[in-house]
């Protein structure tokens, strides 16, 4: 059979190394709930009661709703935070970002001389100008650090702050009007054309699904395709890897920074989509605050599009269950432990991982050099003697 026939050989799974990132993130789970049960016990309550409590809660139709709703949010949000992370770089601005978009884009989309514009292209719309101003305030960051060197974990941070109050005094002295029976100010109601409809996904439940976990499910199959599957998405990593190596192939390291930020920026503009076009259809001070979350989240989910929707779907659920911690007069605080173990507990026990794949494949390595080096052929006693002999006799 030629060569051109053989068949190809299948690639075996490293077990050694997958083994160690399989088991790490329920060894931190445990840990978590190990933490949790001995706060819950000194406080005097019983974590049988506390844990078979919220699982019971938050399997409800009701609740699985509820968590779908807050997961979405919290995954968009999340992705933004990874694809910074993919490139080395820390994008804190998540929070501001979406809060200048929700805001701006509402405004628009409720603005009296779009009413003769149709509810989809409207709806479209408010999406693209939320991005737009989402990678705009992502790229303040990015021009600061490529031009000046500013540290974008300084910039996005301190941008957090400008954002919010921009977004304030917007909503307070142009854009915003007075809720009827209230003294909360809000953005105009959006027209019910554009209103995204709930999907009735779970059964017997009362409430519906956000229509936007649709838009939330593209998000994450794009972030997986571009940086998976297109050569950005592989310039990009190899840029957050080793900038050095990246520039020595041809990279252009500063583009890419510039790049990355956009593009996290503009995924952190759809975060308050989902509330505004699918809930309450209308911008109020209420919106924001999960742009730290995310970043917890992202770690959890170690940066890949299927780990963050299980992190942010367990996040879902600790919130949801916090609910029922009143009710049955145990300390919802519970709730904020776990979540920060388990973070914390996720990324010792990944970094633990890593050095056991790391040292389980410099074994393998060491193993492989040894059976490849030739044994040292043995010299007859007799040979070396007169070889000796010869040597003496050479000198002399």
């Amino acid at each position: 059979m030629s060569t051109s026939e053989a068949p190809a050989r299948v690639a075996r799974p490293d077990w050694a190394r997958l083994l160690p990132r399989i088991l790490a993130p329920v060894a931190a789970l445990l840990l978590a709930v190990l933490i949790s049960s001995i706060v819950l016990l000194v406080s005097g309550k019983s974590p049988t009661s506390a844990f078979s409590a919220m699982l019971d809660y938050g399997s409800q139709p009701e609740s699985i709703v509820d968590i779908l709703n807050r997961s979405t949010d919290l995954y968009i949000a999340a992705v933004a935070v990874a694809i910074g992370f993919r490139m080395n770089l820390f994008n804190i601005g998540v929070d501001g970002q979406y809060r200048l978009a929700t805001l701006l884009s509402a405004a628009l989309g409720a603005a009296p001389f779009l009413q003769g514009v149709p509810g989809v292209l409207r709806i479209l719309l408010i999406v693209v100008v939320a991005m737009a101003v989402g990678a705009f305030w992502a790229g303040v960051a990015a021009i600061l650090k490529i031009t000046r060197g500013v540290s974008e974990v300084i910039s996005t941070i301190m941008l957090n702050f400008i954002g919010g109050q921009v977004a304030a005094y917007l909503l307070n002295h142009s854009l915003g009007v007075r809720i009827k029976g209230s003294n909360d100010v809000a953005t105009r109601v959006l027209p019910k054309d554009s209103w995204l409809s709930g999907m009735p996904l779970i059964p017997n439940a009362q409430s519906n699904v956000n229509g936007f976990l649709i838009v939330a499910v593209l998000v994450g199959v794009g972030y997986w395709f571009l940086l998976g599957r297109t050569r950005f998405g592989f310039d990009l990593r190899a840029n957050g890897m080793n900038t050095s190596s990246a520039v020595a192939s041809g990279v252009n390291a500063r583009r890419m920074v510039l790049y990355a930020m956009l593009l996290s920026g503009a995924v952190a503009g759809l975060v308050g989509m989902s509330q505004l076009l699918g809930a309450q259809h209308a911008y109020s001070s209420a919106v924001g605050g999960i742009g730290f979350t995310a970043i917890g989240i992202a770690l959890l989910g170690r940066n890949s599009p299927v780990g963050i929707a299980l992190a942010a779907l367990l996040w879902g659920f600790l919130d949801r269950s916090s609910l029922i911690l009143d009710i049955e007069e145990i300390p919802k605080e519970i709730i904020q432990i776990m979540q920060g173990t388990t973070v914390l507990a996720v990324v010792v026990a990944y970094e633990l991982a890593n050095q056991l794949g790391k040292r389980a494949q410099q074994r393998r390595v060491g193993a492989a050099v040894a059976e490849s080096t030739p044994a040292p052929v043995p010299v007859p006693a007799g040979a070396a003697s007169s070889d000796a002999t010869n040597d003496d006799k050479e000198r002399a």
